[in-house]
């Protein structure tokens, strides 16, 4: 126990050194669980304990570097020289990776998007379960307009993506649950011309009505505006009517919570179609008419003949 003591006091030899990084390197991995642990003890909220225990692991770690750097004395007296060389290489060696870490903290700093949130950045969409300083992963939902996506609706493929953070500054980041977490969906039918759709876009307006987050939407708007001066949205359901060559195209416009977009449409669609079929109104569709005139009968021509 004393010849441990001793290595672990002793500054002066390699041995020494040795020892000494070891010890510290076992102290900061109980310390920062330790930390972590109280440090979220008091603190409410899943996402605020995750970023505190994430603060506390990377301060340990920085303390940790620090304290071996004094421990090591590398190049005494040559420090200043080797560390801008250090950098001036890292800088071009590592342009991909100081990207990365610059992206996450644009991302910390301007509250880009925060775990749970649902983005798309990219061409990938999903929830976000993790911010390390190089990558964000990103638990992928599908999309009926990607023709790589099996699953044919905003909900879970089971696949977790990773995207490195530099991305922010090159690509367009969607954010859709940060501020107003609702959207504004449509559900479009084709009526045919000799089709009640005046009754048609009464049923759709009034499914429509039903099923829309109109109170919490106006709720989240209004709160919206108070951080940003944006224009005042409208958030009533509507029914938007078009004429086409071929039917009368009724659009119906709601409002529906980000997470609940796919199951909402579900529900109204059922109940449309269902009245839609009590009042014999039907869908229309892209035919074509076809008419088959049958064959006219050949006219029989006598010839006269000569008697003998």
């Amino acid at each position: 126990m004393e010849r441990l003591l001793e290595a672990v006091w002793d500054t002066s030899s390699v041995s020494g050194r040795l020892v000494t990084s070891v010890v510290l390197i076992v102290l900061a991995v109980v310390l920062a669980g330790v930390a972590g642990r109280l440090a979220t003890l008091r603190v409410a909220g899943t996402s605020n304990r995750y970023y505190l225990r994430k603060a506390v692991h990377y301060l340990t770690v920085v303390v940790l570097l620090f304290a071996l750097a004094l421990l090591w004395q590398p190049f005494a007296g040559r420090i200043g020289v080797v560390v801008g060389l250090l950098a001036a290489g890292l800088a071009l060696a590592m342009q991909e990776v100081i990207g990365a870490f610059a992206g996450w903290i644009s991302i910390l700093t301007g509250r880009q998007y925060r775990v749970g949130d649902r983005i798309q950045m990219c061409g990938v969409r999903g929830d976000v379960l993790d911010i390390t300083p190089l990558r964000t992963r990103i638990l992928e939902s599908g999309s009926s307009s990607d023709p790589e996506s099996w699953i044919r609706g905003r909900q879970y493929t089971g696949r977790v993506v990773s995207l490195s953070n530099h991305l922010v500054f090159t690509t367009p980041v969607y954010n859709s649950s940060t501020v107003l977490d609702h959207l504004w969906e449509e559900l479009t039918l084709p009526i045919p011309y000799e089709a009640d759709w005046h009754l048609a876009e009464r049923i759709l307006c009034e499914e429509a009505q039903t099923i829309s987050s109109t109170v919490e939407a106006r709720h989240a708007i209004e709160q919206m505006r108070r951080r940003y001066p944006v224009a005042e949205a409208e958030v009533d359901p509507r029914v938007f009517v078009r004429a086409t060559s071929n039917w009368v195209e009724l659009s119906a416009r709601f409002v529906v919570p980000v997470r609940a977009a796919r199951q909402v449409k579900d529900q109204v669609t059922r109940r449309v179609l269902d009245r839609f079929a009590e009042n014999a109104i039907k869908v229309a569709s892209v035919t074509q008419s076809i008419t088959i005139h049958p064959p006219q009968p050949l006219e029989t021509v006598s010839v006269p003949t000569n008697g003998r």
